[in-house]
């Protein structure tokens, strides 16, 4: 975890600070924005554009595989195409942090919000009878750029794209729950809670996210800048004033 510079006072926050020192970008209520707004793109990338989660790859590899070991050698690289957008956003997402603070004097977590928004605006207009590797690609490419830039929630390792730690740290949770039955401290507790709180996130904007694409279809993407845009906002803000002089500072786990 990055260490605070002395004499720096903790942040974000109105004034003093947020409890813990955490950047803005590092609150567990940014990462359960960022998930459920990560469960209403699977939702839309499933119902709408080929019935495939574009959150994460391990079903890409997979078919590719299948493909490649059936001799299938077309769709096999077929498969490299969104398995190549999830590279190139991790790629990005890499080299541009520093570039960004540099030159624009925010942080590149504030700018990929943005980048987002912007993706989401355009594949609204994207009509239903268009390819649908337009859309799984531009999702693929903003999920992987997300996932690797927002990493730990107020120091726990985090994913914000996907669940499958999720339900496993629930599972170890439950399991501690009962090992420490009848101990006094239960300090597994607010692990327990954030992920299970990230899960119920998850699946809630997957439900919006399935009701409202049988009634309004793609558009129904443009719901999601209501909160990136308020995360947006609130980033933007942190970068201006609130933690103005921790623009240099990384968070947690880079």
């Amino acid at each position: 975890m990055a260490q605070e510079h002395k004499g720096t006072p903790a942040c974000p926050g109105a004034g003093t600070g947020s409890a813990g020192g955490f950047l803005l970008c590092e609150r567990r209520w940014v990462y359960g924005l960022l998930m459920t707004v990560a469960g209403f793109f699977g939702a839309y990338t499933y119902l709408l554009r080929g019935g495939v989660f574009c959150n994460a790859q391990t079903g890409n590899v997979v078919l590719m595989g299948l493909a490649l070991g059936s001799g299938e050698w077309s769709l096999a690289l077929y498969y490299l195409i969104p398995i190549g957008a999830y590279i190139a956003g991790a790629f990005f997402s890499e080299l541009l942090p520093n570039p960004v603070k540099r030159r624009l004097g925010i942080r590149w977590d504030t700018l990929l919000i943005g980048v987002e928004m912007l993706v989401v605006l355009i594949l609204g207009f994207v009509p239903e009878s268009a390819p649908v590797q337009i859309s799984q690609v531009a999702i693929n490419f903003i999920a992987s750029m997300q996932y690797n830039t927002f990493r730990q929630a107020e120091g726990m390792p985090m994913a914000t794209t996907f669940v499958t730690n999720h339900v496993r740290q629930v599972g170890v949770g439950l399991a501690k729950e009962l090992i420490h039955l009848h101990a006094p401290d239960k300090p597994h507790r607010k692990r327990l809670g954030l992920h299970s709180s990230m899960l119920l996130l998850f699946t809630a904007g997957a439900v919006v996210g399935t009701v409202l694409c049988h009634l309004f279809l793609g558009r129904a993407l443009w719901l999601t800048l209501l909160p990136l845009g308020f995360l947006f906002i609130a980033l933007l803000r942190a970068d201006l004033t609130t933690e103005r002089s921790l623009v240099d500072r990384k968070p947690s786990g880079h």
